[in-house]
């Protein structure tokens, strides 16, 4: 891993990403910023490292913006699952979008100067799941910014197979959160919505995204449960027909009887939270759906005879996007105009404010933050 360097001084730092679109032709430097999880404690560190190497098969992409996801606040944490997870030194980070700046003597489909995003699944392309048409859940997948260095830095080396070309129309912020608008897109999709009552617990940037794509794929009723009353007004704004703080008291009743005393016909857990799971599988009707999307940091005890078993209720636990079927419907949403990411997206930050970001995604006074590699010091 490229992840040795000596601490970074602000004043020194120099911005690889500050043109709109790199030279054809230009020289790469050696070294590049990049943030790191150095050793296996709280918090990240800024650092200078040299270039990610290049194979033949991969391209390099001069990354522009990048997005902060909970695993990276996960990462920072060094919770349960990082510790069981995460092996330092890493560069973190896998949500972004940049300009190609260099590719491998047998890259073809991509070319220097290209506009992309990519997938940050990296699969093996043998195993049972690839072969059948399951890559997003392939059993030796290696992920960016988990299994290897990730978008936290000014290059990003990335598989030809994994990138995404960008639609011209696709805002660089929004294109740079196309990983996560992917998942919300993926557990909608795969819940099946369309015409059904749809109960989201969780409503943090992915629950919140959820929202106008469930919208656009049909659902008739959307209800939003959640602890934060400003993401609960968001979520208002966005489409929700009704929300609830989830503290409510008798919520699961006050959920039967908006939804004709049945229940609710479909569950997108977002939050990761086990009593959010519990709840939100409390309020599904007999025979409906759940799709599980969202992390939990530990073990999680549900009441699977009350809950599932005898409700014959059908559980998804989803993962990632399907490759590559979510990105052409990520995509084709985004250039309708179904879908606005600006009220989602609340804060654009440099990269040398990484701590603030952090800070204010622990406080609740974020929702999604977009990390300017192209910017130094102040707020885009």
């Amino acid at each position: 891993m490229a992840t040795t360097g000596t601490p970074l001084k602000p004043s020194s730092i120099p911005l690889a990403a500050a043109s709109a679109q790199p030279a054809r032709q230009a020289t790469l430097p050696t070294m590049m910023r990049a943030l790191v999880k150095e050793k296996p404690a709280t918090g990240l560190v800024l650092r200078r490292v040299s270039l990610p190497q290049v194979g033949a098969t991969d391209v390099l992409i001069n990354v522009q913006k990048a997005g902060i996801c909970g695993t990276d606040g996960h990462i920072w944490d060094w919770d349960k699952w990082s510790q069981n997870r995460i092996v330092p030194p890493l560069i973190v980070g896998h949500e972004f979008m940049g300009y190609v700046a260099a590719v491998g003597d047998a890259v073809r489909s991509v070319a220097l100067g290209d506009r992309v995003c990519a997938e940050g699944h990296i699969s093996c392309g043998i195993c049972l799941l690839c072969r059948t048409g399951q890559e997003f859940i392939c059993e030796r997948v290696r992920i960016l910014g988990v299994d290897r260095d990730g978008c936290f830095a000014d290059y990003v080396s990335v598989p030809e197979h994994n990138v995404w070309k960008l639609d011209p129309a696709v805002p660089d912020d929004w294109a740079a959160v196309f990983d996560p608008l992917g998942n919300a897109v993926h557990t909608v999709m795969a819940a099946g919505v369309s015409a059904k009552s749809v109960v989201i617990t969780g409503v943090g940037s992915i629950g919140l995204m959820a929202i106008p794509v469930a919208r656009a794929a049909g659902a008739a009723r959307l209800i939003a449960i959640d602890v934060n009353q400003h993401k609960l007004d968001l979520a208002k704004s966005l489409g929700a027909d009704e929300v609830f703080d989830a503290r409510t008291p008798a919520l699961r009743e006050k959920i039967y009887a908006l939804t004709n005393g049945d229940g609710a016909d479909v569950l997108l857990e977002m939050s990761g939270s086990g009593a959010a799971i519990n709840q939100g599988l409390s309020m599904v009707r007999n025979g409906g759906r759940a799709a599980l999307l969202g992390l939990p940091s530990d073990d999680v005890s549900l009441n699977l005879a009350e809950n599932i078993i005898f409700k014959g209720l059908t559980v998804l636990g989803i993962n990632g996007r399907k490759m590559f079927e979510t990105w052409y419907q990520t995509q084709a949403l985004v250039t309708a105009g179904r879908i606005d990411l600006a009220p989602i997206i609340t804060h654009v930050l440099p990269l040398e404010r990484f701590a603030e970001c952090f800070q204010l995604l622990k406080n609740g006074q974020a929702v999604k933050i977009v990390i300017d590699l192209t910017a130094e010091g102040a707020a885009a």
